[in-house]
């Protein structure tokens, strides 16, 4: 399984969180096939201890650590639990988290904190329970935050999960940056995964209540449908992405002419300062 990702990973430990599905499990199940050790975090713990079973069947090292990103202190605990099992960390996938799909003013303030929490938090509090350590160890060692292509657009009815992987990008950037100036090597990437086929428009929900409630089902219910039949494979995106991290690229992209077209336009919308419009394609898709 020679390549950059098994060059620079192989032997090392990892920490994926999101672990017990998606995008996370994927990454977990190639990272432990690159020959790494994997300690694997999620709040779904009957899934999680699922996937961590399947590794070790096969010849793996997983650790399943019972973890809600949504809690800086569980995310100490984590930092704890992994340097305590394998010593030292090579790479941190922050890879946790939630969609949602209602108008911004009926999701609840339970659910918005959530996302929040999450999506934003979750990175930042693992980070901050993690590069120090990194930065100590004085040796390689990588970091990845899970973004999205939706990072680079707008779209209605799910403005907490777009605004959440702005967030991200941005947090992500000014990591990057901060990295150079400890002089260490500690390489930041993120990642803006388009179409796989993952669960996460089966796990979102909505508001129950509201003048949004139908066609919220209905757009959750067109993107599972779409994500199920022509989205990549998460084994298959997660070669990609460990791939990409391991040549220390900054941005890391499943599908690079979708990232490449989205970034394009969300350039030339900033540079014209132009006012928000929905596309024809989002009103036929929210329409149908």
């Amino acid at each position: 399984m020679a390549g950059p990702a098994h060059e620079a990973f192989a032997g090392g430990a990892a920490v994926i969180t999101g672990a017990a599905s998606g995008i996370g499990e994927g990454l977990a199940r190639e990272a432990a096939a690159l020959g790494m050790c994997v300690v694997l975090a999620d709040i779904a713990g009957e899934r999680l201890e699922k996937v961590a079973a399947d590794i070790t069947a096969a010849g793996g090292k997983a650790l399943p650590v019972l973890t809600d990103v949504a809690d800086p202190t569980a995310l100490d605990r984590l930092a704890d639990r992994a340097y305590a099992a394998f010593g030292s960390i090579r790479m941190l996938v922050n890879n946790a988290g939630i969609e949602t799909v209602v108008y911004s003013w009926e999701l609840p303030i339970e659910r918005w904190e959530q996302t929040l929490n999450v999506n934003i938090h979750g990175v930042v509090h693992d980070v901050r329970a993690f590069a120090p350590r990194m930065l100590a160890d004085a040796a390689p060692a990588y970091i990845a935050n899970v973004a999205s292509i939706g990072g680079l657009g707008v779209m209605p009815l799910q403005t907490s999960y777009i605004l959440s992987k702005h967030a991200v990008i941005a947090f992500s950037e000014c990591l990057y940056l901060e990295m150079q100036l400890q002089k260490k090597p500690v390489n930041v990437s993120v990642v803006v995964p388009g179409p796989v086929a993952t669960r996460i428009f089966a796990d979102a929900t909505a508001s129950e209540a509201g003048a949004s409630a139908g066609s919220a089902t209905a757009h959750r219910g067109i993107m599972r449908r779409m994500l199920s039949q022509s989205g990549l494979p998460p084994r298959d995106a997660a070669r990609l992405i460990l791939n990409g991290i391991a040549a220390q690229r900054f941005w890391v992209s499943t599908h690079p002419e979708i990232t490449a077209h989205m970034a394009k336009a969300r350039a030339e919308h900033l540079a014209s300062l132009a006012t928000p419009t929905l596309s024809d394609e989002t009103r036929q898709l929210l329409a149908t």
